[in-house]
């Protein structure tokens, strides 16, 4: 355990993690949402932006198109940055642990160069949307925060 500061308290030790998320639109403007399997992640089986961790040494953009490339088999273009977050989050692992996770979001905007994807094993089904459309799906409460900030959502 580590003290919280300006305490004496201990504190349990978490995560911490920088990630890129993507809200990801086709040539129709629809909007590319993932859904999370049942055992996973910090929100499972609900429908969220696709990204993920930058790794050591890794820049910002790059992490954001590898994780695109591994995990929807897909290309992006026309990548603009726009706000960060942050928050904390339980996360379940493979292996069912769960752990307390301080994350922080570097939230792009960007443009597929296929509607085809090839999902990874991280989701179980995905879905382009129109942004009015989008209240209909299960979306975890971040991503409903992210599109309300970005002027998605109302």
């Amino acid at each position: 355990m580590e003290p919280n500061p300006g305490t004496n308290e201990a504190s349990p030790l978490i995560l911490f993690r920088v990630i890129v998320v993507a809200l990801v639109q086709n040539d129709r403007g629809d909007y590319l949402i993932c859904r999370m399997r049942k055992d996973r992640g910090v929100f499972p089986d609900q429908w969220r932006l696709p990204g993920g961790d930058i790794e050591d040494g890794e820049r910002m953009e790059a992490a954001l198109r590898r994780e695109l490339r591994e995990e929807l088999g897909v290309e992006v273009v026309d990548i603009t940055p726009l706000f960060f977050k942050d928050g904390q989050n339980r996360k379940s692992f493979d292996d069912g642990s769960q752990l307390e996770v301080y994350m922080i979001f570097l939230i792009f905007s960007c443009r597929a160069s296929s509607a085809e994807l090839k999902l990874s094993p991280e989701f179980t089904e995905y879905a382009w949307v129109q942004s009015d459309a989008l209240k209909s799906y299960d979306l975890n409460r971040t991503t409903i925060e992210t599109f309300r900030q970005a002027g998605v959502l109302g």
